[in-house]
């Protein structure tokens, strides 16, 4: 990356467009690391291959799920998984960044304090949507298909791109609260695991018990696994349950994402400040 001044000013007066040209320029710098180190792509997509392979090769005799074939329900919990463990890299680059001295760097250039993280979770819907490109392809291999029309089904591809986006906020903010990027990969399991395990990616909600039922129902990442089976037309007959977010799963995915900005953008940008003055 050129060391020349970036457009934009911290200034009030800067523009939206110079605001954009930063945020824009720190996005193309995180691409390009991206291009230059393929293994992240690589290992970024065979975990949820892995996961395809195992349940749907696997466990798919022993798991039965009513009303619908078991690929058919699994592959919308696959592309959740997909893009909710793809927001991490938004986490472990900003702790990367901060270890090395990266942000340091920025902070002597004229630009726009906010473009830094606005350039690192920018990139997330790239590799998310390389991923489930990827994704798409291995579920057609094993007998996965959407049924909706082709509109349908990209609206339910950017939904899930969306909710990775504001989860990628999320985990940004967990980059910059924790020692190093090492920490970063612990902090997400913590997270991760319980919102895509304990929800009805893999199972339905009603086959576990009492409170973990309960969480499963309200929990946002089974919001979005139900709101892409209805896009993407892998509902079949199987019941719903009679929750609001599972009732009305869109607009629940659509609600929640905006919410997590409306949170998680200024808490970055404080804790950015903070961190980056050190």
């Amino acid at each position: 990356m050129s060391t020349r001044a970036l457009p934009g000013s911290t200034s009030p007066g800067a523009t939206l467009s110079s605001w954009a040209a930063d945020g824009w320029t720190i996005t193309q710098r995180n691409l390009i690391k991206l291009r230059r180190s393929p293994d992240m792509l690589v290992f970024a997509v065979l975990q949820p291959i892995m996961f395809v392979l195992l349940f749907s090769q696997v466990y798919a005799g022993s798991i039965q799920v009513q009303g619908t074939d078991y690929t058919q329900y699994l592959m919308a919990g696959i592309f959740g998984q997909t893009v909710l463990f793809g927001s991490t890299f938004s986490g472990a680059g900003m702790a990367q960044d901060l270890k090395e001295g990266i942000v340091d760097r920025f902070r002597t250039l004229p630009m726009s304090p906010s473009a830094v993280l606005i350039g690192r979770t920018n990139s997330d819907p790239v590799l998310n949507g390389v991923s489930m490109i990827i994704m798409i392809g291995t579920s057609f291999v094993v007998g996965w298909r959407f049924t909706t029309s082709v509109g349908s089904f990209l609206a339910g591809i950017a939904l899930l791109l969306l909710f990775g986006y504001a989860f990628s906020w999320v985990m940004a903010f967990v980059g910059m609260s924790v020692r190093s990027p090492e920490t970063v990969n612990n902090a997400s399991f913590i997270i991760l695991f319980p919102l895509t395990f304990i929800s009805n990616a893999f199972v339905q909600s009603q086959n576990l018990p009492g409170p973990l039922e309960t969480f499963a129902n309200w929990n946002p990442v089974s919001a979005l696994v139900q709101a892409a089976r209805q896009l993407l037309g892998n509902t079949g007959s199987a019941p719903v349950p009679d929750v609001w977010p599972m009732q009305h799963p869109v607009l629940t995915v659509v609600a929640g994402s905006l919410l997590l900005l409306a949170v998680f953008v200024p808490l970055c940008l404080r804790r950015f400040a903070t961190v980056s003055s050190r």
